[in-house]
């Protein structure tokens, strides 16, 4: 009776007899995987952490003993070329100023003195404030440009860039651009003789002579 419990495939044994185990099976080694034939893992989800190497952990690299790619910053300019195509973008005030002192000279002949001498005083107050560094870039590029439309003859353009200094930098420009803009219009109304003053000038402008 006791040897038809212990072999192995007996249909007689006891409902609740414990099972037969196979130790021989258990002591047998699993044959080794192939770790080449390993699925690439998902793509990570915005809560994993980056990779070994990218654009979100460059520094990885040098943990691991890699060196990462050089990085292209293009040619360096020195602080001295810097500081000089600085200088070369903001305008010259005496080219400026002479421009407006040239039409300011052709209009003499055909306004009266009162209104000659308030332009010229605030024709010195932008100036003045020119070089003492109270003007901002963008106001001396448009009076730059202000004063070529006028020696060209392009009114309407010279007229509408003192327009544009009034609304976006008066208080800038609020002390002299009344004489601008009165220059603008006088020399808008000179005969073709005397705008070859402005356009093509003889001789340097002379300041006026103040009468005690």
């Amino acid at each position: 009776m006791e040897d038809m419990y212990v072999t192995a495939g007996n249909q007689e044994r006891g409902w609740n007899d414990p099972p037969q185990f196979s130790y021989g099976l258990q002591t047998a080694r699993p044959p080794p995987r192939n770790l080449l034939n390993k699925r690439a893992a998902p793509p990570a989800g915005p809560g994993a952490p980056p990779p070994l190497y990218s654009s979100a952990n460059p520094l990885a690299p040098t943990q691991c003993g890699l060196a990462p790619p050089p990085l292209y910053k293009g040619p360096m300019m020195s602080q001295k070329e810097a500081g000089r195509s600085q200088s070369e973008s903001v305008p010259d005030v005496e080219a400026v100023v002479l421009v407006l002192k040239r039409a300011l000279a052709a209009c003499r002949q055909t306004i009266g003195d009162q209104v000659c001498n308030d332009v010229d005083k605030r024709l010195r107050l932008l100036e003045d404030g020119w070089r003492s560094g109270q003007l901002s870039v963008p106001v001396k590029r448009r009076m730059d440009a202000l004063s070529q439309e006028l020696q060209s003859g392009h009114w309407d353009a010279a007229d509408e860039i003192h327009r544009s200094l009034m609304v976006d930098h008066v208080t800038e420009v609020i002390p002299w651009m009344v004489g601008v803009k009165r220059l603008i219009a006088e020399t808008r109304n000179l005969s073709p003789e005397l705008l070859q003053l402005l356009h093509h000038p003889a001789e340097p402008v002379q300041e006026p002579v103040s009468q005690s």
